[in-house]
Order: C-alpha cells, then structure tokens, then sequence
C-alpha cells in the first residue's frame, strides 16, 4: 500500500513550516531549476606554479579593468570562476572566510568529499556571474539573489561533508 491511500482528505493548502530558532532557518516553498555547472578547486588549494598564473591574470584584468574604466566588471577566479553561491550538491568546497581545512572522516580517517552547500544567497557579484538565467530578463531593483530567503550564519555558506568509504559515518560540516 503507497502513502498516498493512507491520506484520507488532501489539503487544499500546504501547510506553512514553522521558523526553527530563527526566520532565515527554513527555506521558502520554491521550485527549483537544477543546472549542471562545472566548479574548480578553491585557489589556496591549487598548485602554487597555477595560481601564480592565474593571480597574473588577474592582475591583467585589472590593469585593463582600471584603463578602461570597468571596475565593476572585473572578473576574479575565486568570484566568478571557480565556485558557484548558493544550495548546490558536490563540486568543491568554498574556504573563503577560512583557510582551508582538512575534512578527513572521523570514524575511518577518509578524506571527505563535499555532500552539500547551502549558502544565504543564490548569487552575488557586480557582473552576476552565477545568476539564474531566468533572473537576466528581470530589472536588476527587481531581482531576488535570495529566493530561498535561508540565511546562514552571517550571510554565509554552510558545507556539508560526506564520508565516500562509508556513506553511514557521521557527515561533518564547516561555515564559511
């Protein structure tokens, strides 16, 4: 027997979740556009030959940014590049407000891979670099870079580690 013959009358309206601690603690009732993206290592954690390259060009863009007179263009690794905002599964962790540290599995001493992040906003940034598709269309007084209205510690972002030897060891998280 499925759950649904269990119901004895649907409801006309969902119920509305009640505020855990805080208003920013449960999500909005929202749909979801799931997009693939391809995220890259936190710049701490690359090679120090690569990162070199890669704070080069920076530079560059800045220098050409200033020229030109585009500040508010000016696009970096670590903001538009490499790790996406918002709720999103796997990929690479974000240690921006820490430096990066070691997630090892506390009961096998695995190293961890990022299960989850939830961050207090979906995207940031003068140029929008990780914004919706669905938001371009929309007067910028007018778009919602928080739909989810989560809010995470300061603003910030919640990881979540999972064990891959054993998905049944106890996950382990950090905020950003």
């Amino acid at each position: 027997m499925s759950a649904s013959n269990q119901v004895p009358v649907p409801l006309d309206t969902p119920p509305q979740p009640t505020p855990v601690g805080f208003e920013g603690s449960v999500a909005e009732p929202c749909v979801l556009h799931p997009e693939q993206v391809v995220t890259y290592p936190y710049a701490g954690l690359l090679p120090t030959r690569l990162w070199k390259r890669i704070d080069a060009w920076e530079e560059a863009q800045e220098r050409k940014a200033e020229k030109d007179g585009l500040d508010d263009e000016l696009v970096t690794y670590h903001h538009d590049l490499s790790i996406p905002q918002g709720c999103r599964v796997g990929g690479f962790p974000s240690w921006h407000t820490t430096d990066p540290s070691p997630m090892n599995c506390e009961s096998c001493a695995s190293p961890m891979v990022l299960l989850l992040s939830i961050g207090s906003r979906e995207w940031d940034g003068a140029n929008g670099s990780w914004m919706p598709t669905e938001e371009w269309d929309v007067a910028e007084h007018l778009r919602d870079r928080c739909p989810t209205k989560l809010t995470i510690g300061r603003d910030g972002l919640l990881n979540i580690f999972a064990c891959p030897t054993e998905p049944g060891h106890p996950h382990r998280w950090s905020l950003q």
